[in-house]
């Protein structure tokens, strides 16, 4: 059994780069393609936190809390350095209406399953909903930092990557089921898709000089800015967040936690307009964060405390329904075609890992739209899952 903070960080740090290893090295096997590593990481971690390979004692917790706190803000803005809005503008008029749609049409379905299922719920349910909130808005990375900004406990966290998880899996199935039918949705919505590839093509190209190779000097360059950040962020925090709390009244969502998250992910946004958004991997620096970050998270929960798994599926399809309802009513409003809706919905919903996915089913050329409105569910996902937390509390009475 592991008693030091030490091992216990060791530990996941080392299992996370076996895991990330083996899905690199058999990325192409049946598992990998249906079970992503962030799936694999969380699951092996409840098992080995089940059977208590470590000990829950001073020195494990105050490592967890450590890393895991200055990590989170560390992840978000190295993510973040990726998403620059200006790029994201030339995605035109109607491929934003769909994104925002996609997302606005989710964040109803939250409001809309919350009060019809809500007396099914612990009184705090509400918090892992709005945390799953920022997941299907943003990506995972999101969900962790609404976890952290919230406060909520891991062992509550169980259900909420249960749903995120298998939800998630089902819908990807339904909407590539949907690709051979695009043209009868874009005759019924009466949509001119001829803008569709030019927009692909401008988006794929790549200029000359860009740098993709990743040296020592931008891996060390990404992860001390992620950690000066974290570090700053913290700290202007400690300030900013009793002076809202003066004006707008003691809040969770008013807590230095969640205002080291808001600071950061702005240091993120405005970072991603400057030449830092040309430093090859931020991609793999970020993703790499969140593995520990997941790895640390599924370290405290447990197996035992998931049994009402049913009760949570359920409502996790009420929210697709809702969602899958009102975008086809917007759709056919704005006129917007079936590969918007569907790249939309799951730059949403997958996030980057997802949304190339269903582009490509429609025209490889097209893969760099689903992934740049991935990156749009980043730099939302915080703020969105957050504010529907808000209005689960008001709902719930919290």
């Amino acid at each position: 059994m592991i008693t030091s903070g030490f091992a216990y960080v060791a530990f996941l740090f080392c299992f996370a780069g076996v895991v990330a290893t083996l899905e690199m090295k058999y990325k192409d096997t049946t598992f990998f393609k249906y079970v992503p590593t962030p799936v694999v990481l969380y699951v092996m971690c409840m098992i080995f936190a089940t059977f208590d390979l470590w000990e829950k004692t001073d020195s494990v917790n105050a490592a967890y809390r450590v890393v895991r706190g200055n990590l989170i803000p560390a992840m978000i803005f190295v993510m973040l350095l990726r998403c620059d809005i200006r790029k994201i503008l030339k995605l035109g008029p109607r491929m934003l209406i769909g994104f925002f749609s996609a997302t606005i049409t989710i964040m109803i379905g939250f409001v809309v399953m919350f009060a019809l299922m809500k007396n099914g719920f612990p009184p705090e349910g509400w918090k892992t909903w709005g945390a799953l909130a920022g997941s299907w808005i943003g990506g995972t990375a999101n969900m962790v930092a609404i976890q952290g900004a919230l406060g909520i406990n891991d062992s509550a966290m169980g259900y909420t990557l249960l749903v995120d998880n298998v939800n998630y899996s089902i819908w990807v199935i339904l909407l590539l089921a949907t690709v051979p039918y695009a043209k009868f949705f874009n005759k019924w919505t009466k949509t001119d898709t001829s803008t569709i590839d030019s927009v692909g093509l401008m988006l794929s190209e790549v200029k000359e000089n860009t740098r993709t190779k990743m040296e020592t000097a931008d891996l060390a360059l990404l992860i001390g800015a992620g950690l000066a950040v974290s570090a700053l962020s913290a700290w202007l925090a400690s300030f900013v967040s009793p002076m809202l709390m003066d004006v707008f009244g003691k809040s969770d969502f008013l807590s230095v936690s969640t205002v080291t998250i808001i600071i950061a992910t702005i240091f993120g946004i405005l970072c991603a307009m400057t030449p830092m958004n040309s430093i090859p991997g931020s991609s793999p620096v970020s993703m790499t964060m969140l593995y520990i970050i997941i790895c640390l998270i599924a370290s405290r929960a447990s197996f035992k405390e998931l049994t009402d798994a049913p009760y949570y599926l359920a409502a996790g399809f009420v929210i697709l329904g809702v969602h899958a309802l009102l975008m086809a009513i917007i759709a056919k409003i704005f006129k917007i075609d079936l590969f918007t809706c569907a790249v939309a919905s799951l730059a949403n919903i997958g996030a980057v890992a997802a949304a190339p996915i269903i582009a490509a089913a429609y025209k490889e050329t097209l893969v760099p739209i689903g992934v740049l409105m991935a990156l749009m569910g980043y730099v939302c996902g915080t703020a969105g899952g957050l504010f529907v937390a808000k209005l689960l509390s008001m709902m719930a009475g919290a």
